[in-house]
């Protein structure tokens, strides 16, 4: 069995478009016309660039091999061009290619993709969502915490036991800074609010973007402490371990990070110096399925544990369920909401969620097949990126 072809999609999620702006997936088919589908999550490029950069990949290391062959694919595309180091531009195109290939590996199998990684530990995950506004919420509504206490309280009748929410304030180009004692006193109200609508029925997820220096971190984490978070999420850049371990060491809240990290030497770094004990690796930009297993495996051996980071499409969750599925240390999955709205009607049978848990799928590969006429009918046509930042310093 051979890959012997390439398609991809740039999807534009229509508004309120939770997942970002564009979701971009690939499909490779195979020479006895298997197919397999996997998701590229946030390449720093416009998507018709990525697009190329795909195919590039593709024809170059993919084209003509045995879709089996994953970890030779995987070092095949680390070592491009002599680099060998990690890239997120380059492993999250692996990812996608990864992904898809794991999908056909199931298929030829007739097994879900958790079988091939050992088999399921898990009979349902538990799951998160992010505090979103509705139809009629106004527009200030992260900014609002009457609507988000209102909010939260919904989702726990839900079902949902863990909710996130970001009021710390925006996060910009010139980060990390000292956020003003306004937006900690507002954090903290946050917290308490929350806490008080759900009681002990939810855990709190308090979600930073890297905005805050480790001294402006650990101020931070004295306000939050007596709401007893989960987590507390990316205090600072990514591009510091010992910054991070800094902040970790200074509160009782554990630290959960990883969304924008890649492959196992950054994660290995984390672990290593004890810079977070909950890791959110993004299966579509890690480095796939192939990647992270052993990122999971690693954080295992020294007792921490995964939240998969989900802020994109379906095809990428449902990568990340089939890693969750088969890893012991598995804690909780980001979910957008239920996976509903267009995460559903993008695929020909939606995610599985119930009373705050997904459900594996039991049909074989990743579990789930894209409605190709649904993406191309919803190109993406805009300007933008998939995430965008403040191009300016805040001046409090």
């Amino acid at each position: 069995m051979k890959v012997v072809d390439l398609e991809t999609f740039v999807v534009a999620p229509p508004p309120p478009a939770f997942g970002g702006r564009y979701w971009v997936f690939v499909k490779l088919t195979t020479d006895n016309g298997i197919v397999g589908y996997g998701e590229v999550y946030a390449v720093p490029f416009n998507p018709k660039v990525v697009e190329l950069m795909i195919r590039d990949v593709f024809e170059r290391d993919l084209e003509g091999r045995d879709p089996f062959q994953v970890e030779a694919l995987w070092r095949r595309i680390y070592s491009t061009c002599f680099t060998q180091r990690p890239d997120v531009s380059l492993m999250g195109i692996a990812s996608g290619l990864d992904m898809a290939c794991w999908d056909i590996m199931g298929k030829a199998l007739d097994r879900p993709v958790y079988d091939l990684l050992g088999g399921r530990v898990h009979d349902r995950l538990r799951s998160y969502t992010y505090l979103y506004p509705g139809e009629t919420d106004k527009d200030d509504f992260y900014h609002d915490v009457d609507a988000s206490a209102e909010r939260a309280a919904e989702y726990v009748k839900q079902g949902f036991t863990a909710l996130k929410f970001d009021p710390a304030g925006p996060y910009t180009t010139f980060d990390p800074s000292m956020i003003s004692l306004e937006a900690m006193e507002r954090s903290a109200t946050f917290c308490k609010r929350i806490r008080e609508a759900v009681g002990s029925k939810a855990d709190l997820l308090f979600g930073t973007h890297g905005q805050m220096s480790p001294a402006s971190a650990i101020r931070l984490a004295k306000y939050l402490e007596p709401y007893d978070p989960l987590w507390f999420e990316e205090p600072v850049p990514p591009g510091n371990a010992d910054a991070m371990a800094r902040v970790a060491r200074s509160t009782s809240i554990p630290v959960a990070t990883g969304e924008r990290l890649t492959t196992k030497y950054e994660f290995s770094e984390l672990l290593r110096k004890e810079a977070a004990s909950i890791l959110q690796f993004n299966s579509g930009r890690v480095g796939g399925i192939t990647e992270a297993r052993k990122i999971a495996t690693m954080a295992e051996a020294h007792y921490a544990q995964i939240a998969p980071h989900c802020y994109c499409g379906p095809i990428e969750a449902a990568a990340n369920i089939q890693v969750d599925t088969a890893s012991p240390n598995f804690l909780i999955q980001e979910s957008i909401k239920q996976f509903d709205d267009f995460h559903a009607q993008i695929l020909k049978k939606p995610l599985q969620w119930e009373e705050g848990y997904l459900i594996p799928p039991t049909e074989p590969g990743i579990g789930v097949e894209l409605d190709e006429d649904v993406a191309r009918a919803h190109p993406f046509e805009g300007e933008g990126m998939h995430l965008e930042m403040l191009d300016k310093p805040l001046w409090h």
